[in-house]
């Protein structure tokens, strides 16, 4: 086993040293795939909470201010704490983010079903979101080692692990919770312990940034430096977009099941939608790395407002479709924010990615709350109504992007 972690250290030290910079080097595609599992065996299990939210509400007699709590402190620790994590990615070269976190999620997610009270749940969902914390930086981080030239489409098929996850997890988990019931939840933990065996053998230890001896206030003073502005900029958007999009993701479910859609068919409705949200993130970073970022901001946001609409007052089966079109458009710009983070500021990548990935995918998250506490004043449709119209808002702030990111770093020098 050390034998094969070292050799893998030795092949990527070589491989670096002969092409400098692993962005100017040929893609490594066995690395990326095996980061993009990581991303996949988290983020399945992590998919478990939203589709049972109808399931929890029924056994522990939830308000729906309580299942936005659910949601906001699971996205809190999940994604908010992700920059100290990062920091810490970023200064030493430990597998322990990486693998540890990983398994922390598929323990704790997998024992919810048999949580005796709400406290309980919340503390198993608690714990399985900071395993999310641990791995999503660090893999993010490690992913343009290995990228080559194809820094955004590599970044998107790192994505595409967790999109996938969200997709294919809730179709799982309600099947499986029809079948067996709620309490059998624990034996899912079996899916992601086998996954872990394979990962441990092959998911190489990370490099670190070179910044070791700084603080993190000066750490973050090092990475980000003249670039700061564009940063929160970037970081706005992610937030307002996520904060959309996680708001119909929690309580889409809830408003369905009123509407006497089947547990499974609700897993089928967020599936849809989190999918969709994987396929357009791969066209997104294929497009990126050929006609720039900010066509693709101004597009997707636009058109999810309408999308959006579509899906809270189309009929029928139309929900279906209107699901994985909400999704393809809400959820395309997300590998779109990390790899612009990530290019602004390259000595500090894990901690870049966990401002986009995590901190604003987190700080969207815990403002569902605002949601579920207008929906009980107005309802759920017209709550979602309002928020729908937060990302056609966006298209303000996105004409400020810059148009390209190399031009920018030379002007700020």
């Amino acid at each position: 086993m050390a034998g094969l972690f070292f050799w893998l250290e030795i092949s990527n030290h070589k491989n670096l040293e002969m092409n400098n910079t692993a962005e100017h080097s040929k893609t490594n595609i066995k690395m990326i795939l095996a980061l993009t599992l990581v991303h996949f065996t988290g983020d399945f299990y992590a998919s478990f909470i939203n589709p049972l939210l109808p399931v929890f509400q029924e056994k522990y007699s939830l308000t729906l201010t309580q299942i936005g709590l659910i949601t906001g402190i699971s996205r809190l620790l999940a994604f908010v704490v992700q920059p100290s994590v990062g920091y810490i990615a970023d200064h030493y070269r430990t597998r322990l983010f990486v693998l540890g976190g990983t398994l922390l999620s598929i323990v704790f997610i997998s024992l919810v079903g048999i949580a005796p009270s709400f406290l309980i749940l919340l503390i198993f969902i608690s714990l399985g979101s900071i395993g999310s914390s641990m791995f999503h930086p660090s893999c993010a981080g490690m992913v343009p080692t290995y990228s080559g030239c194809h820094f955004g489409f590599s970044m998107s098929v790192f994505i595409l692990g967790g999109t996938m996850a969200f997709g294919t997890g809730p179709v799982f988990i309600t099947f499986f919770v029809k079948m067996f019931g709620l309490e059998a939840s624990p034996y899912t933990m079996i899916i992601g312990l086998a996954m872990m065996v394979f990962l441990f053998k092959v998911v190489p230890i990370p490099d670190i940034q070179g910044f070791g001896n700084l603080g993190f206030i000066s750490s973050i003073k090092e990475v980000f430096g003249p670039v700061w502005k564009w940063i929160v900029l970037i970081w706005v958007v992610m937030v307002l977009r996520a904060f959309a999009s996680q708001s119909f993701m929690t309580f889409i479910p809830v408003l369905y099941a009123k509407e006497g859609y089947s547990l499974v068919s609700i897993g089928v409705i967020f599936a849809l939608f989190t999918v969709g949200g994987a396929i357009s993130g791969l066209f997104a970073g294929h497009f990126s790395d050929r006609i720039g970022y900010k066509p693709i901001f101004f597009t997707a946001n636009s058109l999810a407002t309408v999308s959006m609409f579509l899906l809270l007052f189309l009929p029928g089966n139309w929900v279906y479709f209107c699901s994985f079109l909400t999704g393809f458009l809400i959820l395309a710009t997300l590998p779109l924010g990390v790899t612009m983070a990530q290019e602004l500021a390259p000595n500090g990548r894990a901690m870049a990615s966990s401002l986009m990935m995590g901190l604003a995918f987190g700080t969207g998250g815990m403002m569902t709350p605002l949601t579920g506490r207008l929906a009980e004043v107005i309802s759920i449709r017209p709550a979602l109504a309002f928020t729908a119209i937060i990302p056609l808002l966006t298209t303000g702030l996105i004409a400020l992007f810059p148009r390209k990111i190399s031009s920018t770093l030379k002007r700020s020098k």
